[in-house]
């Protein structure tokens, strides 16, 4: 259900119902949109994993939107959002990967599914060269394993459990989004 949810939101957009103008515009219009798709459950905004789990290890420390019931007896999504504006590719890119380590997490620790979702207007976060990180973004090569932090010192190493693929979709003018659903470690071809 939450990807017809994206769809709408994402035609919206593309007609000028809805305009997003950073990251903060777009969790805020998927939440109201989510809201009236799940009306008995719980959507809320940056919640603290600690809300949800008394243990575990998590790369992250709260949740941009999560879906849940009253109870909490049902963990339905968890989502991470990226609408990136000032360049800084490749540590953004970085960023996106640790998004999806820690949706990787939510998934294994109950959350039934859980996604990152990005949205760029750049063009040089979805084309251009392809070496390094850049050709899980740009050239479609499958994101997986060890993802080494591609600037600065580079002592930071993320090893995803899956593999994914990153689809850019058009909105309208240079706006494009992908949508990664995490999964518990297998293999997605």
């Amino acid at each position: 259900m939450i990807d017809k949810t994206i769809e709408k939101l994402v035609v919206a957009i593309s007609r000028g119902q809805i305009e997003i103008y950073n990251e903060f515009s777009l969790q805020h219009e998927l939440g109201i949109l989510l809201r009236s798709e799940f009306p008995s459950d719980k959507v809320q905004f940056e919640r603290n994993i600690s809300y949800f789990f008394s243990s575990g290890e998590f790369i992250k420390k709260e949740i941009d939107i999560s879906i849940f019931s009253p109870d909490k007896s049902q963990l339905r999504c968890a989502v991470e959002i990226k609408f990136p504006r000032n360049g800084q590719y490749p540590e953004q890119m970085f960023h996106f990967c640790k998004d999806i380590l820690f949706a990787e997490q939510l998934k294994r620790s109950g959350f039934d599914r859980s996604f990152l979702i990005i949205f760029a207007d750049d063009p040089l976060f979805y084309s251009g060269n392809g070496d390094g990180i850049y050709g899980y973004f740009r050239q479609g090569e499958k994101l997986c394993r060890a993802i080494g932090k591609p600037t600065g010192k580079k002592d930071e190493t993320l090893r995803l459990k899956g593999t994914y693929q990153v689809t850019w979709t058009g909105i309208s003018g240079t706006l494009k989004y992908t949508i990664i659903e995490t999964n518990n470690g297998q293999q997605i071809n």
